[in-house]
Formats: C-alpha cells, structure tokens, sequence
C-alpha cells in the first residue's frame, strides 16, 4: 500500500467510513445511488454526500467515471486494507505493553463466528511458539518501565 494511500486512511473520518462501507459493499455504484443509499441510514442532504465523496477522491481512496451525466463511483483500495491500516495506524498508538490488553478486550466485546475464533485460536497457538514472556515499554526513551 502506498504511503499516500496509508496517511489517506489515517484522515477518514466516520462519515466517509460510512460512505465507503456502501461503496465496498455494492463493488461500485452511480452516485444518485449511492446518495439515496446514504439518505436511508443518515438524513443527510445531497450537498453533504457529494462534498464527502469528492473528499474520498481527492484522498484517492474513491475513483470516479464519468457515464453520460452520471457519475460511476469505485473504490481503489479494498476495506480489509484500509481496516487493517487503520487498526495498525491505530495499535501504533497504543503502549507496547497494553495492546495484549486491548485486543483481549476487543475480542471480549466483538460479535465473531465460530471460523473467526479457530482462525485466532490457530494464530494465537503459532504466535505462543516464539512470544516473549515480556513486552518492553515502548513509551519512554532507553526501555525506561511504565505503569
């Protein structure tokens, strides 16, 4: 992924997560479409959708073709690389010593299927073969111990 592509997904925001999820969902879609789409879960007007999807092409994670006098909106990245850029842009943020913690809460607190949970049990059985008994602090300059 491009370091455009990635300070790109950093900078969206929750309205355009939600008109990138329709956008990842329908694989493309016209924009009369795609605004009547966003109007059934938001009441937002059409001004504010156009200005969010010219954002998302300026940010290039939207491409758009014009069809005659409609315009063809398709995604240029897929939403598991932008969900998996923001959840590492996000652990990047995070004590190295507290992500354990947090990703044991967001298991606790996701709705997963039964295949989500083999998948992590297996990943987890493979990662326990070389985890460390310890994660340093990554908080403080020379590995100094935070609480």
């Amino acid at each position: 992924m491009s370091e455009a592509i990635q300070n790109s997904i950093e900078e969206i925001t929750p309205s355009e997560w939600e008109l990138m999820r329709i956008v990842w969902t329908k694989g493309q879609l016209y924009s009369r479409e795609l605004i009547d789409l966003m109007q059934a879960k938001r009441s937002w007007s059409d001004s504010t959708i156009k200005t969010l999807l010219r954002r998302l092409v300026k940010k290039g994670l939207l491409q758009t073709e014009k069809q005659d006098r409609r315009f063809l909106y398709t995604a240029t990245i897929s939403e598991t690389e932008a969900m998996n850029g923001s959840a590492e842009q996000l652990f990047d943020h995070l004590c190295a010593m507290k992500k354990g913690e947090t990703l044991l809460n967001l298991i606790q607190h996701v709705e997963l299927t039964q295949t989500d949970i083999q998948k992590l049990q297996a990943a987890l059985t493979e990662k326990a073969k070389t985890a460390p008994t310890e994660v340093a602090c990554d908080c403080l300059p020379n590995n100094a111990n935070c609480e």
